[in-house]
């Protein structure tokens, strides 16, 4: 073995398998595809706590996959190997958020199609993501949506307080109901037209009812 012949591994020939300027070009673009997907998180999330860390993960995972798929195309080798390496790692953290997962998988995508060398069709779609996530998620309903629980004394007082409601609401309707001994537990979802909730003082102050609580929440109710 001659000392040309050590700098002719298959090591050293991959270092040329994908120019330095196809390198810059696609990591730039997934940069730019990662700030636009986090714009779109920041814009359209609608959870309890906002985590930045998480929309700086898209970026990273948008520029990680297309590192992972640019090295997998110039190597058919290297391609079985990554699926039998990634197939082995697992992921324990819980997705609290289901819109979170179209998220990671947009990222995801972006980066193999970005890799794959189709940029019209990485940068197209997701604008038309985008657009789509921006005009239904942030689409707000007319009235405000409100959980009121009224603890009561007895039916009587129960049906007074469903009759009040169908006047001063534009919908009202039982989430769950608890009965015990001389009182009665109302958990009621009730929209309003403002956001104006003096009616709550009303209710406070009816014959047989001996509490009224009025919390905003975002529709999605949990029993």
């Amino acid at each position: 073995m001659t000392f040309s012949d050590i700098f002719k591994s298959s090591f050293i020939e991959n270092v040329t398998s994908v120019s330095i300027l196809d390198m810059v070009i696609a990591m730039a673009l997934a940069f730019c595809l990662g700030l636009f997907i986090f714009f779109v998180y920041k814009k359209t999330y609608s959870g309890v706590m906002y985590s930045a860390g998480f929309g700086t993960t898209l970026i990273a995972l948008t520029m990680i996959t297309t590192l992972v798929i640019l090295a997998v195309t110039s190597n058919v080798v290297l391609s079985l190997g990554m699926v039998g390496a990634l197939s082995i790692v697992r992921f324990r953290t819980a997705i609290k958020e289901p819109l979170d997962i179209a998220f990671l998988f947009w990222s995801i995508a972006a980066g193999i199609v970005l890799a794959a060398g189709m940029i019209p069709l990485a940068v197209f779609g997701s604008i038309l993501i985008g657009i789509i996530l921006l005009v239904f998620v942030n689409k707000k309903e007319k009235t405000n949506p409100y959980i009121l629980v009224v603890s009561c004394r007895d039916s009587d007082s129960e049906k007074a307080v469903k009759e009040f409601l169908d006047k001063r609401s534009t919908r009202s309707i039982v989430k769950s109901k608890t009965v015990q001994k001389g009182n009665v537990e109302l958990n009621l979802e009730v929209r309003i037209k403002d956001d104006n909730t003096d009616f709550v003082n009303e209710i406070a102050d009816m014959n047989g009812v001996n509490s009224a609580v009025l919390v905003s929440y975002n529709g999605e109710y949990m029993g």
